[in-house]
């Protein structure tokens, strides 16, 4: 009886917590790209070439510097040592393509 009880109060409980919920959202701009002014041309003193130093450890990826959207401006990103979010992972930069700003992303190979 005490099992049956138990079992009762936590069904019952359960559904407080599982209750609908209902969002909105609003989106501008469509796709995931988004209108900006064309990014400055990349510094000569960095490149796309990782460094030459070891990666800090095994598995990790350089991603190399680049301009970021940010506000109403770009804003310069050095290049990094990332470790990949799942196994196959490819770092794909961010881009400026038809008058829209696409940032970067990782993805399958």
């Amino acid at each position: 009886m005490k099992t049956r009880i138990l079992a009762l109060l936590l069904l019952a409980g359960g559904c407080v917590f599982a209750g609908p919920r209902v969002f909105f959202g609003v989106g501008f701009g469509g796709g995931y790209g988004y209108y900006a002014p064309a990014p400055p041309p990349v510094p000569y003193a960095y490149s796309y070439v990782a460094p030459a130093y070891a990666a800090p450890s095994y598995g990790y990826t350089w991603v190399p510097g680049y301009y970021d959207y940010v506000g109403s401006r770009y804003a310069w990103r050095a290049g990094y040592w990332a470790y990949p979010p799942y196994r196959g992972a490819s770092w794909y930069g961010p881009r400026y393509y038809g008058g829209r700003y696409y940032r970067g992303y990782w993805g399958r190979r």
